[in-house]
């Protein structure tokens, strides 16, 4: 995600720090502020937070429709095509994880038809929702349950929006800020439950129960099944089921590689406090089938003792670069044990990749819907020399190498869009000892893109309504530097969103998005008359409907 969370934000306590850290190539200060990496995942709202009257909310859409001069009807451009400077960024918004209930069935279906009734009176292009493994294969193997999201994809092509599907095969739950729990289905708990080492294992032997390791990718070691195979079932499954949808209403599928979602290993669990932001993270590599594939690399090379287990001295999940002997800035990660170690770890994470795109490649091909994948935002370390938090990740980038540009390549080989998340975040927003930058990786991974000649599409990392963070998302969409992003998914769609300054702040970089990101400053207050997009939906339907958006979540 990258780690994306709303809810608690990150306070790092300077009394249990030890002293602020400079960057190795930067002596800048950059301001605190209370903000929290990224992972996808909602929290609940605070009840702390101010609540908008259900009143004042017609009052305010109903005035603005009132007001409109005309409507502005959005014909569907290409879901993604290489963006320029000039080229409309289409906007979808994510739904609520739970979405689909543990039962299978639409949750709160007349809420989310008058939700989606006013993110299309908005300008949006659609939305995105995850299609989890956990509850559509819940009943035994190859026994799917679509029916819940059978009806809201018709609702969403009754509406005329569109929709991008995540074939989430990671569980959800188990970090802060998680509203719901949907873990791996019950039969693959339980073939868990008889072989630990089929989840990722830290070197203290803790499992992570968020997703298959791939170190068993092509054995059968899920009745009968490799995950590959189960995850390419699944798949097939959903084309088989909404075949006449793709191309035209699921106009992309997101495929789920990693934790959260994203193509990395779960190195930064926040389950139980185990990892804390700025944390390094550990390695996932002690699961005895990564162990295996470690001792057969370093076979290969005449260095058995290098395949004994990951590097003694990377620390632990909570502390600093300079802490440990593997990630200090003249540090192991620089030796020739340490490019080896590095080149397997991650060289093990993109042929992951590329077995799983592969299979989807071969579903979707010739269905007319777009393909996906997602890589994380870890921007923290980032000014670093070992950037120790995107190692432990399975990204090898570093001071001397590109990490993203291998990973872009992979994507290119199958024709997949590469999704990034951060893209509303600043440098100067980050807590100094954290030695962030979000915009040098989003830069990074722009440059990269544009070389692998992929389309780039992104998110935000954090639930933000402001209009300097909606500025921001403007200023990377534009391909001044790299690549521009072809779409942009906002997190999240939830009670916030409808609030009256923050629907128009959102209504507003709709628009600017629509016009190439040309406004990278958004105004203040809205503009009566000419902030929303009413498109198909009649103006007494969105009436009857805003009292409804309040239900959502």
């Amino acid at each position: 995600m990258a780690l994306a969370l709303h809810s608690s934000t990150p306070r790092i306590n300077l009394k249990e720090n030890r002293s602020y850290r400079n960057p190795d190539d930067s002596s800048s200060t950059v301001g605190f502020a209370k903000m929290k990496p990224t992972c996808q995942l909602r929290a609940k709202n605070s009840t702390q937070e101010s609540q908008i009257s259900r009143t004042e909310r017609e009052r305010s859409f109903s005035h603005t429709i009132h007001e409109l001069q005309r409507e502005k009807l959005h014909g569907m451009a290409s879901p993604h095509s290489h963006s320029s400077t000039n080229v409309r960024v289409p906007v979808f918004v994510m739904l609520p994880l739970d979405t689909v209930s543990i039962g299978g069935s639409l949750n709160k279906s007349r809420a989310m038809f008058a939700s989606l009734m006013a993110l299309k009176s908005g300008g949006v292009e659609g939305v995105m929702v995850d299609a989890w493994w956990g509850l559509v294969e819940k009943d035994g193997p190859m026994k799917y349950n679509w029916e819940g999201y059978a009806e809201l994809i018709k609702m969403v092509e009754k509406l005329g929006l569109k929709i991008q599907v995540v074939m989430s095969f990671h569980q959800c739950g188990g970090n802060v800020g998680d509203s719901c729990s949907i873990p791996l289905p019950p039969w693959v708990l339980e073939e868990i439950s008889k072989n630990p080492d089929l989840v990722y294992t830290d070197k203290s032997g803790r499992r992570n129960p968020e997703y298959i390791s791939l170190g068993c990718d092509s054995l059968p070691v899920l009745r009968g099944r490799t995950p590959i195979q189960v995850y390419s079932d699944f798949m097939m499954s959903f084309r088989e089921r909404f075949k006449a949808y793709l191309g035209e209403v699921v106009v992309e599928i997101q495929v789920g590689m990693g934790p959260c979602g994203e193509l990395r290993y779960p190195s930064y669990p926040e389950s139980n406090g185990t990892w804390r932001f700025p944390g390094i993270g550990e390695f996932q590599c002690y699961d005895k089938y990564m162990r295996a594939s470690l001792a057969a690399a370093a076979e290969a090379i005449g260095k058995d003792e290098w395949g004994r287990g990951g590097p003694h001295d990377a620390g632990q999940y909570n502390q600093f670069p300079d802490d440990t002997g593997f990630f200090r800035k003249d540090g192991t990660w620089n030796s020739e044990y340490g490019h080896f170690f590095l080149e397997w770890y991650s060289g093990n994470l993109i042929n992951h990749g590329e077995k799983i795109l592969a299979a989807a490649e071969r579903v979707f091909e010739g269905t007319g819907a777009k393909l996906s994948g997602k890589v994380a935002g870890i921007h923290w370390h980032y000014k670093t020399r070992s950037h120790a938090a995107e190692l432990t990740a399975g990204y090898y980038n570093t001071r001397h190498r590109d990490g993203y540009l291998p990973i872009a390549r992979m994507l290119s080989k199958h024709r997949v869009v590469l999704n990034f998340t951060c893209m509303e975040m600043k440098d100067g927003e980050q807590p100094n000892e954290a030695n962030c930058s979000p915009e040098g990786l989003v830069r990074q991974v722009k440059m990269a893109t544009k070389t692998a000649r992929i389309d780039l599409a992104g998110e935000n990392a954090l639930e933000r309504y402001d209009g300097g963070a909606y500025s921001q998302v403007l200023e990377t969409s534009r391909s001044d530097s790299g690549n521009g992003l072809s779409a942009f998914t906002y997190l999240r769609l939830n009670k916030r969103l409808f609030e009256p300054e923050n629907w128009r702040n959102l209504v507003e970089f709709v628009r600017s998005m629509s016009e190439g990101g040309q406004r990278t400053r958004l105004p203040e207050s809205d503009r009566i008359g000419t902030d929303l997009f009413v498109g198909f939906v009649k103006q007494s339907n969105v009436r009857k409907t805003i009292s409804e958006v309040a239900l959502v979540l």
